[in-house]
C-alpha cells in the first residue's frame, strides 16, 4: 500500500507550521486531525477529517 503524506506548510498558518505526517492513509487523517486541533486550534470533525483526506499526496520514495 502506498504511504501517505500531510504537509502543514501546505495549509495557510499563521504559525508557520513545518509538521509533515507520513503513514498509512488513516493513520495520517487521524494524526493530522488531532495536531489541527490541539496545535492550530481547530475542531475535530468529520469534515475537517475529510479535507485532510482530500489534500493527502502519496509519499515519494526514497533513494539511497
Amino acid at each position: 500500500m502506498m504511504r501517505k503524506v500531510v504537509d502543514c506548510r501546505d495549509m495557510p498558518s499563521e504559525t508557520n507550521c513545518t509538521l509533515a505526517i507520513t503513514g498509512e492513509e488513516d493513520e495520517v487523517v487521524r494524526a493530522a486531525s488531532e495536531h489541527a486541533a490541539s496545535v492550530h486550534g481547530h475542531e475535530n470533525t468529520a469534515e475537517l477529517r475529510a479535507q485532510i483526506r482530500s489534500n493527502l499526496k502519496d509519499e515519494m520514495p526514497q533513494h539511497a
